[in-house]
């Protein structure tokens, strides 16, 4: 007999185990199937992992940096073994919390993977006897994984993904980075910081090109700084193993030997052939394509996160989740602005940006006002030595709408959620107060630029 739920989701990331517990606080009867570990990508091999090495380079760095503190520290070396086991232990114990999080909402929780054979059935296969199960409603969560280059296959020793530069066993004297996007710039980071020898190589103009200009040109400064080398509007052509090492051959006739190359040019959605051909499902490329609601074209059948490929973003699949969860359990929910989801590139120094771009802006015909504020500037980043960066708040002098904040900077990863909701929020921002001495004095500095209101800034000759 079938085991029978009212929703079943297939997948336990970030969009999959929120969308299982939000369809709980509903009252309905859930059951999630993960092939793998519960958490994903994002706890397992992304989000979580990434940012415990990164937090011990950046340690490192501040330690290496302690005499302009005026504290002397004899020696700064990294201990990899001990960085790798806390990193590890760090998964671990969130990996155990949140499996503890889902059965204390009765969430039954099947291993093995899934294939919906139609809008209502799903075959789970397991070590043993495959499982039958019957759904109401289902929530595909299936994630993504990283894209490969056909002529460059990744190895997993020498020709990695994300996923094995997260578990070295040894740090590498030298790695080339193919891709200048969100994780090949934190990675370069994360292995520079602990001695590796790191290039990067960028196919378009500059690093982060999702971002603005300006970004990108600040990125490259800082990341010399690292004695990271920046390879813009290049290309890897080959990458020929030989005697322990990769000679990686570039369209400039120039060839590089290193230890380990990155392949680092996005993700793709997973999505089992034999699921989209049960259901019938419309593909937007390699993702499922859903609707405001998240809704696939198949009635019951709902999809989230990376496998929709719309932000590849651990909180955009929180925010799609919710929706999900919500109609598939009655309501008549949808997505809000894509834009309004925060993005953070948490490098050394980090970047963070929400709503439009001041390029996007600029693209659309938009009359704009851009306000600036600098780090260097603000008294708390003084005192911390994290004097890098600034804040840009671009406004659209035709509604007085703030379209945009872009940030690079220490710690702006934790500002950006503010500068969302001012964008959202009706208050005046006269009428908000930012204590002093914070960071958070840079994001009100902007702000008020870009209304020709600062105070620590000289008045503006025209806005």
């Amino acid at each position: 007999m079938a085991e029978s739920y009212d929703v079943v989701i297939i997948g336990s990331g970030p969009g999959g185990y929120v969308a299982a517990i939000r369809c709980a606080q509903r009252g309905a009867s859930v059951a999630i199937a993960e092939k793998d570990f519960i958490g994903g990508t994002c706890l397992n091999w992304g989000c979580i992992p990434s940012k415990a090495l990164l937090s011990s380079a950046h340690t490192l760095l501040l330690a290496k940096r302690a005499a302009l503190m005026g504290v002397d520290i004899a020696k700064a070396t990294p201990n990899w073994p001990k960085i790798q086991a806390r990193k590890d232990a760090i998964v671990a114990n969130f990996r155990n919390g949140l499996t503890g999080l889902l059965q204390s909402h009765n969430i039954t929780i099947r291993r093995g993977g899934a294939v919906v054979t139609s809008p209502k059935h799903i075959k789970l296969e397991t070590d043993a006897t495959p499982i039958e199960v019957e759904a109401d409603k289902i929530i595909l969560a299936t994630g993504s994984q990283p894209t490969q280059i056909p002529t460059i296959p990744f190895d997993g020793k020498t020709i990695i993904s994300s996923k094995e530069a997260l578990g070295l066993k040894q740090i590498p004297k030298s790695m080339i980075i193919i891709g200048g996007g969100v994780i090949g710039c934190e990675l370069a980071c994360l292995y520079a910081a602990v001695g590796t020898k790191v290039t990067i190589v960028e196919e378009l103009s500059r690093l982060i090109p999702m971002e603005d200009e300006w970004v990108g040109k600040l990125m490259a400064r800082e990341f010399k700084k690292l004695d990271i080398e920046v390879l813009t509007e290049q290309e890897v052509t080959s990458a020929d193993k030989t005697d322990g090492l990769v000679k990686v051959a570039l369209k400039n006739g120039q060839t590089i030997k290193v230890e380990k190359v990155l392949v680092s040019v996005g993700r793709k959605a997973i999505c089992d052939g034999r699921t989209i051909e049960g259901l019938g499902l419309e593909m937007n490329g390699p993702a499922i394509a859903v609707n405001e609601k998240m809704e696939t074209n198949v009635t019951g059948i709902y999809a989230i996160g990376d496998v929709v490929g719309t932000t590849y973003l651990a909180h955009g699949a929180f925010a799609e989740a919710e929706v999900a969860a919500d109609n598939a359990t009655g309501a008549d929910a949808k997505m809000g602005d894509y834009a309004l989801i925060p993005r953070v590139v948490y490098t050394f120094p980090e970047v963070a940006s929400v709503g439009k771009s001041e390029d996007v802006c600029r693209e659309g015909g938009l009359d704009l006002a851009v306000g600036r504020a600098f780090f260097k500037a603000n008294g708390r980043s003084v005192a911390h030595n994290e004097t890098v960066g600034e804040i840009r708040l671009v406004r659209d002098k035709a509604s007085d709408k703030v379209m945009g904040v872009t940030m690079v900077g220490a710690a702006v990863a934790e500002l950006v959620a503010a500068a969302s909701v001012l964008i959202r929020s009706t208050e005046k921002l006269t009428e908000v107060s930012f204590p002093h001495p914070t960071v958070s004095e840079v994001l009100k500095e902007a702000w008020k630029d870009a209304f020709a209101m600062s105070l620590h800034t000289p008045p503006k000759t025209s806005m």
